[in-house]
């Protein structure tokens, strides 16, 4: 599949295995975990404010079993994705339309360099982003317009829009280094 960037003579599915997903989906979860474990004391706040009668430890309680909940099934999935690239079960549709092999060199130093700018950019926007966050549920539990800041608002969605673009390409370099080194399966 020269056209799209991957190169090597396996066979199309021959080197789908590993399937892309499980570095991106780790990055993400831990990063959801730090988000949820620092709005823990504002969403028991907030839930205070909005339901008197619940209280704080049925609020933890239920954010913990969210993260468990989260992370089940997360790990269900990437079990999933890479037992369909090896030919057992059914593929999702983004992995029955391609991208498999292994990427071109020019491909991993785009990929490479997405990784280090959008890295670059979520690390220095990492903590504004924590604080919008919380501030962002108390705006939400108390419908007070102070507590919405428009600028830190866009900063928000630059980490997560350049946060995503660094967790996808770090996860297309590694899997893609990995399909380099390991033999195909031979696929089905």
């Amino acid at each position: 599949m020269v056209g799209f960037g991957y190169e090597g003579t396996a066979p199309r599915r021959a080197r789908s295995f590993p399937a892309y997903g499980p570095v991106d989906t780790a990055i993400s979860y831990a990063v959801f975990y730090i988000f949820v474990d620092y709005a823990t004391p504002t969403v028991v706040d907030a839930a205070a404010i909005v339901f008197p009668s619940v209280s704080p430890s049925s609020v933890r309680f239920g954010l913990a079993a969210l993260l468990w909940f989260v992370l089940v099934v997360t790990l269900l999935d990437q079990a999933r994705r890479q037992l369909a690239a090896l030919g057992v079960g059914v593929k999702d549709a983004y992995q029955s339309r391609g991208h498999p092999g292994v990427p071109s060199a020019t491909w991993m130093v785009v990929y490479g360099g997405l990784a280090l700018v959008g890295g670059a950019i979520a690390s220095l926007t990492f903590d504004r982003a924590l604080e919008t966050g919380r501030e962002l549920i108390l705006f939400f539990a108390t419908l007070d317009l102070a507590r919405f800041v428009p600028a830190d608002f866009v900063l928000l969605v630059v980490f997560f829009v350049s946060f995503g673009v660094a967790t996808f390409a770090l996860d297309r370099l590694v899997i893609g280094g990995v399909r380099a080194v390991v033999p195909p399966t031979g696929g089905v």
